[in-house]
């Protein structure tokens, strides 16, 4: 069973469709033991960094999701919540990867914000793009970037700005773009993440 984070993201129903398509059991939650018993976590979510790691907070589930050992991937906010600080709201975040931080688009360089649309990445290294090419496309809708890092599993090029459209660390998989919105290639990673992953 996967369970998948809520916490007052949005684009919620978007992924629980995109897992009910690929045959997946997963439950929306907030509930600690459903959560640590999952075999599977996934944090989605679109929204606001401050007031995400507000309910988060709340709820107790910050110091849930940095401690679980299962499979757990990060989409879009999720991703970034997962860094140790936002430029968004100043925010501090669950610090899973510990030395990354979010960064703006810098608003000088002639390109739009936010990113909308379509994109290609680049995998590194990572189980999670088992069969995916380099150049694929994926779909981006962001403000808020994550530099290239230690941790990066797959970069992008916007427009002369490489940066992180994916994290790995341990059993932690984050991913910028939005698998659920990004056709066969978005739906292969979430298959990859379900049945490939242990």
């Amino acid at each position: 069973m996967i369970a998948v984070v809520k916490y007052n993201a949005g684009n919620i129903h978007s992924v629980m469709c995109a897992l009910n398509r690929i045959g997946a059991q997963a439950v929306l939650t907030d509930d600690e033991k459903i959560i640590r018993s999952a075999d599977k976590v996934i944090f989605p979510g679109v929204g606001e960094a401050s007031s995400a790691m507000a309910y988060l907070r709340e709820k107790g589930l910050d110091t849930v999701l940095s401690s679980l050992n299962q499979p757990f991937l990060g989409i879009c906010l999720g991703m970034q919540l997962m860094t140790s600080h936002s430029l968004e709201g100043d925010t501090n975040c669950l610090s899973i990867f510990p030395k990354d931080k979010v960064e703006r688009f810098p608003g000088d360089r002639g390109y739009k914000i936010p990113q909308v649309g379509w994109n290609t990445i680049e995998p590194i290294d990572s189980e999670l793009f088992y069969g995916i090419e380099k150049g694929s496309y994926v779909y981006f809708v962001h403000s808020f970037y994550v530099p290239k890092s230690e941790f990066s599993a797959s970069l992008t090029d916007y427009d002369d700005l490489v940066y992180s459209s994916a994290l790995r660390k341990d059993n932690y998989f984050g991913v910028q773009f939005h698998p659920e919105k990004s056709g066969k290639v978005g739906e292969r990673i979430l298959r990859n993440f379900v049945e490939v992953i242990k």
